[in-house]
C-alpha cells in the first residue's frame, strides 16, 4: 500500500484507523473521506480529506483517481442494533458502499479491506471455538451484509482478480470515539460510566459471552492483513480474529478492582439480548495467527487499566 482511501473516516473504527495508517504511510499518502465534514481536528489537520458519499461509485472514482489510490478501506456500515430499526437503511448502506468499492477497486486496480464481523455468525453456528469455515446463518440484516460482504470479496478475487481481504472483527473497544448502535457497546460504555462516577446499566443479561477486542489490536490487524504475503493466504474473506472473551460480570468484577465504588445494575434490552445469545461466546482464530502471524497484544486485566488511565486523563478525573 502506497496510497490509501479511507472511507468512513468519521466513524468508531476509521477515526483511530485513519491515524494510525497516517502514523505508518505519511499523512500525505493517507485519504480520509466520510459523508459528513469537517473530521475530528487530528484528521483534518494532518492529512488530505474529501467529502464522500460511499453509495455513490463516482464519488469514491474520482477520489481514487485524483489522489492516485491503490488500497481502499471501507468502514461504512450501519451497526447491528441500529440496523434492525431500519433494516433497508442498514442494507443500502452497507451492500451499496461495498459493491461500489468492488467495482472502483475492480476498474482501479485497487487492494481492498472491509471488516467483517463476529455478526457474519448466528445461532445454528457452534458458539465456543467458533470455526473458521463453518455454518454461517445470521439472522441480523447487519449479519446478512456481513456474509454477503464475504462472499462478494472472494468473487471480485476470483473472477476479476480484485486484492479483497477481510477479517472478522468482535466487539470493539475504544478510549477515543463512542460506538453507535452495537451489541457490543455495553464494553465501550461500561468504562466512561466507571470514570465519571455514575451507575451503569447494563443492557445484556450476566452470562452473557461476547468476543472482544481493545482497538489498537484492532487497528494492527486492518494494517498487517493487507501487509501480509498474498501467496501465504489460504483464506481472504474473512478471518475469524479475536483477543478476550467475557460476560458482564466479568468485565464489571475487573473494574471495580480499581473502582470499588463503582455500580452495575441490568436494565435489559431485548433486542440486543436476542442478537448477543445468536453470536459466538468465542471464536478460534487460529487461521489468522498461522497465514498471517495475528497475535493480540491486550487481554481485559491490561486493557482496563489502560481504558481507565486514558478516559480519567480525557475527563480530568
Amino acid at each position: 500500500m502506497k496510497k490509501i482511501l479511507v472511507l468512513g473516516s468519521g466513524g468508531q473504527i476509521g477515526s483511530e484507523l485513519t491515524m494510525r495508517l497516517r502514523s505508518v504511510y505519511g499523512g500525505a499518502n493517507v485519504v480520509a473521506a466520510d459523508i459528513k465534514l469537517p473530521l475530528i481536528d487530528d484528521i483534518m489537520q494532518s492529512g488530505p480529506v474529501e467529502q464522500c458519499d460511499a453509495t455513490n461509485a463516482a464519488q469514491i472514482a474520482e477520489i481514487v483517481k485524483k489522489h492516485n489510490i491503490d488500497a481502499i478501506y471501507n468502514l461504512v456500515a450501519i451497526l447491528s442494533a441500529t440496523a434492525e430499526k431500519n433494516p433497508m437503511l442498514g442494507w443500502n448502506i452497507g451492500m451499496g458502499a461495498l459493491l461500489n468499492c468492488l467495482e472502483v477497486a475492480r476498474e482501479n486496480k485497487c487492494a481492498i479491506f472491509t471488516p467483517s464481523s463476529i455478526g457474519a455468525f448466528g445461532a445454528s453456528t457452534p458458539l465456543d471455538g467458533t470455526p473458521q469455515d463453518t455454518i454461517q446463518r445470521p439472522n441480523t440484516i447487519y449479519g446478512v451484509t456481513k456474509v454477503a460482504g464475504e462472499l462478494l470479496g472472494d468473487y471480485y478475487f476470483t473472477r476479476f482478480g480484485v486484492d479483497a481481504r477481510s477479517v472478522r472483527f468482535p466487539g470493539l473497544i475504544s478510549n477515543v470515539t463512542l460506538p453507535g448502535g452495537g451489541t457490543t457497546d455495553y464494553a465501550v460504555e461500561i468504562y466512561y460510566a466507571a470514570v465519571k462516577g455514575e451507575k451503569f446499566s447494563c443492557p445484556l443479561k450476566k452470562g452473557t459471552l461476547l468476543d472482544m477486542m481493545y482497538m489498537p489490536d484492532a487497528l494492527d490487524a486492518a494494517i498487517n492483513i493487507m501487509e501480509a504475503d498474498p501467496s501465504k493466504l489460504i483464506h481472504r474473506n474473512s478471518f475469524n480474529v479475536t483477543a478476550m472473551h467475557f460476560d458482564p460480570e466479568e468485565i464489571y468484577a475487573e473494574i471495580r478492582k480499581h473502582k470499588p465504588d463503582f455500580v452495575m445494575e441490568y436494565q435489559l434490552d431485548d433486542m440486543r439480548q436476542k442478537i448477543a445469545d445468536s453470536w459466538p461466546n468465542w471464536m478460534d482464530d487460529t487461521c489468522a495467527r498461522e497465514e498471517w502471524g495475528f497475535k493480540p497484544k491486550f487481554n481485559l486485566q491490561n486493557m482496563t487499566v489502560d481504558m481507565l488511565d486514558i478516559l480519567s486523563k480525557k475527563f480530568g478525573k
